[in-house]
């Protein structure tokens, strides 16, 4: 991601950065798909009392970048997430930015590089190396923007232990990295890794307290630095509704113990309608 600190506040502190951010993606358009004009860029105020307020900003496609500067209003909060995102997006514009044929070849041999693979794994898609020159390769022409928004699909694979269970399974990398680079991340998704880590909460009891602790502190360093923010608020959300759904559960199955003909709460049933549409997909 770009620098925070590139040209300084004083570059955009007379100008209007929320409404240019919103004019630049206007004109963009997402790949020319009809967006209504509200819903181009989406801020998430996040609730406190008193200062430093933080705020989210998401892009069309799913890119989140947030405020880095120690904000005293809700208002500065969201002109300095705007002005991150803003950056970004014209960054992402250059023609360096884009993935083309010379882009995968250096990206690969700085792979091998760092690991103990070699070029030849590059054309062997069982290879850690192999699979990673096919995912760019999949993606060419592509920024690194968006190349980002589908490497966070299986980040978040990769967390929740899914891309280790269908290798157990002994689902192809070839066959797993064509069926999720198709899928955007959606509430199904997200419920699903949310009943798994329910799972979890149940086999060893504090567990998703600790990962929420430690995901909300990856968030906020994250966002301090700058960073594109999207995996680590999407793991701090699924955390979350876990917990929340747990406790829930937990409530609703000592009511049961003194109750009878007591109806689910919404959130269980909610989470239950997501994981059957899962099974069927």
């Amino acid at each position: 991601m770009l620098d925070p600190y590139w040209d300084d506040d004083r570059a955009f502190k007379d100008l209007n950065v929320v409404g240019m951010l919103h004019q630049f993606w206007e004109q963009k358009q997402v790949n020319g798909a009809a967006v209504e004009p509200e819903n181009l860029v989406v801020y998430e105020s996040i609730p406190s009392p008193e200062p430093p307020y933080v705020c989210y900003v998401t892009l069309p496609g799913g890119s989140c970048f947030g405020n880095i500067k120690y904000c005293y209003t809700k208002a500065e909060a969201r002109r300095d997430a705007a002005r991150i995102a803003l950056m970004n997006s014209t960054f992402n514009e250059l023609p360096c930015r884009r993935i083309t044929a010379e882009f995968i070849q250096r990206s690969v041999e700085d792979a091998v590089t760092s690991t103990s693979g070699s070029l030849e794994d590059a054309s062997d898609p069982s290879t850690s190396i192999g699979a990673y020159c096919l995912m760019l390769e999949s993606n060419s022409g592509k920024t690194m923007l968006e190349f980002q928004e589908i490497m966070t699909v299986f980040q978040l694979l990769h967390w929740n232990g899914t891309l280790k269970a269908l290798r157990e399974r002994r689902c192809s990398r070839q066959n797993v990295i064509s069926y999720y680079s198709q899928r955007r991340l959606d509430e199904c998704i997200r419920c699903h890794m949310a009943l798994d880590w329910m799972v979890r909460e149940r086999n060893n009891p504090g567990v998703l307290s600790q990962e929420l602790q430690l995901a909300l502190k990856e968030l906020s360093d994250a966002r301090q630095a700058g960073r594109e923010l999207r995996f680590y608020k999407e793991k701090a959300e699924i955390l979350s509704l876990a917990l929340s759904q747990s406790s829930v559960r937990d409530q609703h199955e000592f009511s049961q113990e003194s109750t009878s003909g007591i109806q689910a709460p919404l959130g269980l049933d909610y989470l239950g309608h997501c994981s059957e549409r899962c099974l069927e997909d």
